[in-house]
């Protein structure tokens, strides 16, 4: 993993319906500006960018980022939200967390990485997880066996790529655990299979649950309202 992306930033935001009857020059100026915006953010952060449109009442454009700090994620973030569209924009969602080696796994291996680097895939499944107090009052090798387990799951999925980033003192969830995936009916049964393992007795929150569909910026912008111009396009 590059030392530079150890912050992990999930920022889900709403726009506000009454930007969409704005004149069509208006929307597409917003729309052009917001861009540059979020342009000029990936000089210090890396973002990758998701549809939620319809899919949740709070979300509609889901921002997956990696920075060197909070400093880097919280300025890049208000240089957006102040710019053209940003200013039609709510936050609906929003995660940090910390990125460091897991005390189960001597070695991750790729499928615990890709997330860093490589194609993006279609789609982001994002969520807060929170463990019950028991989890962390049982000794180190019943855990250790329970996520020897959990992985052994995972593992047989080669398909969905995962991530964890740890939340503890950062924000109200422990972790975020992240999934990639071209293949949703795979993730269900993941999910469905990991729901059968000694783990799962000891998850006190693991909701709500963002499905992004990866897209490029230009392209959400496009869904979201903004005209196709020649000015816009460029």
């Amino acid at each position: 993993m590059d030392e530079q992306w150890r912050y992990v930033h999930v920022l889900g935001l709403k726009v506000d319906p009454l930007w969409r009857r704005l004149p069509d020059d208006v929307r597409a100026r917003d729309a052009e500006a917001f861009e540059q915006a979020a342009d000029a953010a990936g000089a210090r952060v890396r973002a990758f960018t998701y549809s939620m449109i319809g899919l949740r009442t709070e979300v509609d454009l889901l921002f997956w980022r990696l920075g060197p700090s909070v400093q880097a994620l919280e300025e890049t973030a208000a240089a957006m939200l102040r710019t053209g569209l940003g200013r039609h924009l709510t936050v609906g969602h929003t995660m940090l967390g910390y990125v460091r080696p897991s005390q189960y796994v001597k070695k991750p291996t790729t499928q615990e990485q890709a997330m860093f680097a490589g194609r993006r895939q279609a789609y982001l499944i994002v969520y807060p997880f929170t463990k019950t107090a028991d989890w962390y009052l049982l000794d180190q090798p019943a855990r250790q066996a329970m996520m020897n387990e959990h992985m052994k799951v995972g593992h047989q999925f080669p398909m969905i790529q995962q991530l964890l980033a740890y939340s503890f003192g950062l924000d109200d969830q422990e972790f975020i655990v992240a999934y990639e995936t071209d293949d949703l009916p795979a993730f269900v049964e993941l999910v469905y299979a990991l729901r059968m393992t000694q783990g799962r007795r000891y998850t006190l929150r693991d909701t709500p649950i963002l499905t992004g569909v990866h897209r490029p910026l230009r392209e959400i912008l496009g869904l979201l309202g903004a005209p196709v111009t020649t000015e816009a396009a460029r």
